[in-house]
């Protein structure tokens, strides 16, 4: 069953730490089944705290959703991430 990761940047820190991230966070989707389908486009908050921005990313399982999350090359982009703002990031499967 299809799922699908969401980040929501809840607030940026560190700007320099943060574009790292954001250099090398695309490339880790190689050699996984994974189809971005939002991409820190403009975005209204409707309901609870508001957000700066979100990502949304398929794969085609959550076992998938979960071997990029835990791979060794995003885990070493993530840690840029965490450098850099706070995130609110969940898996949830599809329909």
């Amino acid at each position: 069953m299809t799922a699908y990761i969401v980040f929501t940047r809840e607030k940026l820190r560190n700007a320099e730490a943060f574009a790292t991230y954001g250099s090398m966070a695309g490339n880790t989707l190689a050699g996984h089944e994974a189809k971005p389908l939002a991409f820190y486009g403009p975005c209204e908050t409707l309901e609870g705290a508001p957000i700066e921005g979100a990502v949304v990313v398929e794969f085609p399982t959550i076992e998938a959703a979960k071997a990029w999350y835990d791979s060794p090359a995003y885990a070493e982009a993530r840690e840029h991430r965490f450098k850099g703002a706070d995130y609110r990031v969940f898996i949830t499967q599809g329909l």
